[in-house]
């Protein structure tokens, strides 16, 4: 295993940018390691983006200026505390982080404040992160557009008419547009991974368990994950680190990597755009490793699972309070009363099926690869299906870890993903890979130029 400083030695090797926000979070943290440049420097950077971004892209809905340079302050001079010391990141508005508040974008729980923090956020607090404040989403995550929000859509950084992807789309867009170093996001059914390939960026959905949803408002328990968006895959396994307090190191040793490209459903109706990008990765992909090799995934029956689970969260909400849901929130949640106790007692029984079935495909690959979204990004307003959804939801149910990475734009300038996937607690494998194809190519190097 190539060590961290040893990823970074090149990178620090050079003076700092003019505005530090526009280093990566391992170059921050190693450059607060260093003592080049202070936790306050960086939560300053970060907030002075925000005041100038923020008004146009609707990413953050609380912003907790004082309590982040007051953490900063604390920081400034101390022994690192973790991986993330001295760096500012910001939370999806679902996690609780201790007298700020928890609102799931919901005009329910707009006065709402944590009464102490969720567990991923006190992991964040040992690592020694600075907790920049909370960030824009579909309401109660049940949307993929970043348009339900209580607090008004959230654009996309590359094409402000275009969606962001949801329901993590305020964490996307932030880090996208430079305004915290990493952001955590939720995936029930691609909530991460959607909105990280529309903004350009690298979301990792974790094993299913891996990080605790303690304190994480739910969606649906037996499919939610907590996961990192970041703007590299280094990125993503420091972020990670700090969320589990569990090393994730990378390798760059991965020339006898197997890679399994499944193309059955995850190419059906791809754009002509997203797809040559897609096959481009791939065919980089085989001369970095042994090979690519199609695979098949088992099938997955119907589930029902997040709608009833969605429904047994809400039903107490819904008697004498349902006007104050958004009504494309209302009508999905409601779709989940006619599940009968026994369609759920099977979907839990199939959901468990598969996530032990899913194990064998490993035993031929190391890595399965599709794309990320068969789409780009479309335009607000234009009501999407869940094809959206199509490539990413099945890895919720098999629970093993999955990424979207850039690999490319369209035409007309819109950020094009990757999807890699490993077996059940692989993250190390499938973001050494991610690292291996970034060494080669600078997806991950453009900046959105509303940023």
């Amino acid at each position: 295993m190539a060590s961290r400083r040893e990823f970074l030695h090149a990178a620090m090797a050079a003076a700092l940018p003019p505005d530090p926000a526009m280093m990566t979070l391992a170059e921050a943290a190693e450059a607060v390691r260093r003592r080049k440049v202070s936790p306050v420097d960086l939560t300053r950077a970060c907030l002075a983006r925000i005041e100038r971004l923020n008004p146009a892209l609707n990413a953050f809905v609380t912003v907790a200026a004082e309590q982040a340079l007051a953490e900063a302050r604390r920081l400034e001079g101390r022994r690192p505390a973790g991986p993330l010391h001295g760096v500012p990141v910001a939370l999806k508005d679902l996690i609780d982080v201790a007298g700020m508040k928890t609102t799931a974008a919901s005009a329910i729980r707009k006065n709402h404040t944590a009464g102490e923090d969720a567990a991923v956020t006190k992991s964040l607090r040992s690592a020694g992160a600075v907790l920049l404040g909370k960030l824009n989403m579909d309401e109660f995550a049940y949307n993929f557009t970043s348009e339900t929000s209580f607090f008004g859509r959230t654009p996309n950084p590359w094409k402000p008419d275009c969606i962001p992807g949801g329901s993590s789309g305020g964490s996307a867009a932030a880090v996208a547009a430079r305004l915290c170093f990493g952001a955590l996001g939720s995936d029930t059914g691609g909530s991460i991974r959607l909105p990280a390939a529309l903004c350009g960026v690298v979301g990792l959905k974790p094993t299913y368990g891996l990080v605790s949803t303690e304190g994480v408002v739910p969606l649906a328990w037996s499919m939610d994950h907590v996961g990192p968006m970041t703007r590299t895959a280094l990125d993503a396994a420091l972020l990670l680190e700090g969320m589990t307090g569990r090393r994730c190191p990378l390798t760059t040793r991965v020339a006898a990597w197997r890679l399994g490209v499944v193309r059955r459903m995850f190419f059906d109706g791809i754009d002509r755009e997203v797809g040559q990008a897609v096959e481009e990765a791939i065919r980089t992909l085989g001369r970095l490793t042994a090979g690519v090799r199609e695979v098949a995934l088992p099938a997955l029956p119907p589930m029902p699972i997040i709608r009833a689970e969605a429904w047994a969260y809400h039903e107490p909400e819904l008697s004498g309070r349902s006007g104050l849901y958004h009504p494309r929130t209302l009508r999905e949640i409601r779709e989940g009363e006619p599940v009968r106790v026994g369609e759920y007692a099977r979907a839990l029984r199939d959901l468990d099926r598969a996530r032990r079935q899913i194990a064998e495909v490993f035993r031929d690959v190391d890595v399965l690869v599709t794309p990320a979204c068969p789409l780009p990004a479309c335009r607000f307003g234009s009501n999407p299906d869940f094809i959206y959804l199509r490539n990413s939801m099945p890895f919720n149910f098999f629970g093993i870890p999955a990424a979207s990475i850039p690999c490319g734009f369209t035409s007309e300038g819109l950020p094009v993903g990757l999807q890699l996937a490993g077996p059940a607690l692989g993250e190390a494998r499938v973001l050494s890979l991610a690292h291996a194809y970034e060494a080669v190519t600078d997806w991950v190097r453009r900046v959105p130029p509303t940023a």
